[in-house]
């Protein structure tokens, strides 16, 4: 059973440790196979926001052995985390572990090293002040999270829970993902390069919710839709449907369309025997190739091996 550890700091935000520990902590969904040990490490007697101590066995030395360690928002006004944390981190990864930030965690994983070279992002607010104390880290300030293997890093708040639903989505598939989802009652999938903050371009008006759109959109993914098609369904040219889009969803039509057939054929391939011709139409790729390539392109996989990873009786 992997182990995920969550460092708090003497401070912490609440909200940045509820989503780590509502999704990995409150025990196995019924639709995935098995699921994690989770730990919460702090020093003793750490606070949590003004209101809670935090009363754990575990310390920051436990972090060390874990397979992820979660390090959400630096309480610090400074960012200067505390040293034995930025040491416990780097422990971890050097034996192994990954590790993802949330919001300000991103100055823990900077301290101790780990996003030189690499592009991270953190809340838009301290983007700055990140890039300019590391200059060897590519801030990204306006994605929710980015993934670099086993090295993730997530915006503010609710940006975490994007990152956490991710890390199951790439641990169990998008089945157990979803069905996890469900439960906290939040959108199941949210693609990292969305912006982090999306500012209102255009009036607000009736086509404002794109509800009707997607909803006729993802009944019809087996079709060749265009975005001609989804802005016919929205009664709008297609520039304003993309100002629509970017606005209220924080990226473009087609761009939302390829993920939509993407969790499509995921769900598909973990839940059916379809052969791959079949689950590339019905998902709205066409063809094999086509999904093949989109597959590798967007999770570095193929169909087949996702299917014997996700699919209990591909696997048995």
């Amino acid at each position: 059973m992997p182990v995920i550890a969550l460092a708090l700091s003497d401070g912490v935000p609440l909200f940045e440790l509820a989503a780590p520990c509502t999704i990995f902590g409150t025990g196995k969904p019924p639709e995935a196979k098995d699921w994690y040990e989770f730990r919460v490490c702090s020093p003793r007697r750490a606070k949590v926001d003004r209101w809670f101590t935090a009363s754990t066995p575990h310390t920051y030395d436990d972090l060390i052995t874990a397979d992820t360690v979660i390090v959400p928002a630096c309480h610090d006004r400074d960012h200067r985390p505390p040293v034995r944390l930025v040491e416990a981190v780097r422990e971890a990864y050097d034996r192994g572990a990954r590790v993802m930030s949330i919001c300000t965690g991103a100055f823990v994983l900077a301290e101790a090293g780990l996003l030189d070279g690499r592009t991270a992002t953190t809340h838009w607010m301290h983007a700055a002040k990140l890039a300019a104390r590391f200059p060897a880290v590519t801030v990204d300030p306006d994605v929710l999270y980015v993934d670099e293997g086993r090295v993730l890093t997530s915006a503010g708040k609710a940006s975490g829970m994007d990152l956490c639903l991710h890390v199951v989505r790439r641990d169990h598939g998008a089945t157990v993902a979803n069905a996890v989802a469900r439960r906290m009652v939040t959108a199941p999938h949210r693609e990292g390069g969305q912006r982090q903050y999306v500012t209102p371009t255009v009036p607000r008006s009736s086509y404002d919710d794109l509800s009707p759109v997607m909803d006729w959109a993802l009944a019809h993914l087996d079709e060749p839709i265009t975005v001609e098609d989804l802005a016919a369904q929205a009664h709008l040219g297609t520039r304003t449907l993309n100002r629509h889009f970017h606005a209220r969803v924080g990226t473009n039509p087609l761009h939302w369309l390829q993920a939509q057939r993407m969790q499509r054929a995921q769900e598909l391939l973990e839940q059916t025997q379809d052969s791959i011709d079949v689950i590339a139409r019905r998902s709205g790729f066409g063809t094999a190739p086509v999904l093949r390539r989109q597959f590798r392109r967007t999770l570095d996989t193929t169909p087949d091996a996702y299917r014997r990873t996700f699919n209990a009786r591909a696997s048995a």
